[in-house]
């Protein structure tokens, strides 16, 4: 994310009628509107893949998939992202504009927004009553983390890699994080003879 070059600030209400109009994303964060950075095509492929996996596994369910361009709003006229990938199942989610009740939200983590996605945004994200799992998916290895509320409403953390099975259990789908990296192409480390 990059702050805008003014600093533009206004009110939760301006920002939601003018962003809307721009060409660019902003997200709003506490007043101040930040411009979203762009994405690597591997951010971009991951994102897809997990659109498509998850938009064909809730086809017969009253889920809805969105993928980068909604926004969620977290707290009421103080903050709203723009997540990779959003799952909200509540019908009470009928804002044209944004989602209100995610129960799963996933980033695809790169260099200038994993600080954010792993901190602040994920801080904000855990007070949403509806949201049940956090997923963030590396880029520069397959290496996917789960963050999932459990019964107590504690957040528990569990790590997948490449040869394993993710259960989502927010939305009851079962993907293999094989699937999530299908083309995207991994730099290779060079190595010293």
């Amino acid at each position: 994310m990059v702050a805008l070059p003014d600093n533009t600030s206004m009110s939760a209400e301006e920002y939601l009628l003018w962003e809307p109009t721009q060409e660019e994303r902003y997200e709003y964060w506490d007043g101040e509107v930040v411009m979203m950075s762009g994405a690597t095509r591997n951010h971009n492929r991951i994102s897809a893949n997990l659109f498509k996996l998850l938009d064909d596994a809730l086809a017969a369910r009253s889920c809805e998939v969105y993928i980068v361009d909604v926004k969620v709003q977290v707290e009421p006229g103080q903050k709203y992202f723009y997540p990779d990938v959003v799952v909200t199942c509540d019908e009470r989610d009928d804002d044209p504009q944004l989602i209100q009740y995610p129960c799963l939200i996933i980033e695809v983590l790169s260099p200038s927004t994993e600080a954010a996605d792993r901190g602040k945004k994920f801080a904000k994200y855990r007070q949403s009553p509806t949201l049940q799992e956090y997923v963030l998916v590396q880029v520069a290895q397959p290496s996917v983390e789960v963050f999932r509320r459990n019964e107590q409403g504690k957040w528990v953390l569990s790590e997948y890699n490449l040869h394993e099975r993710l259960r989502l259990e927010s939305v009851d789908v079962e993907i293999a994080i094989a699937h999530l990296y299908r083309q995207v192409q991994f730099e290779t480390e060079a190595t010293e003879n």
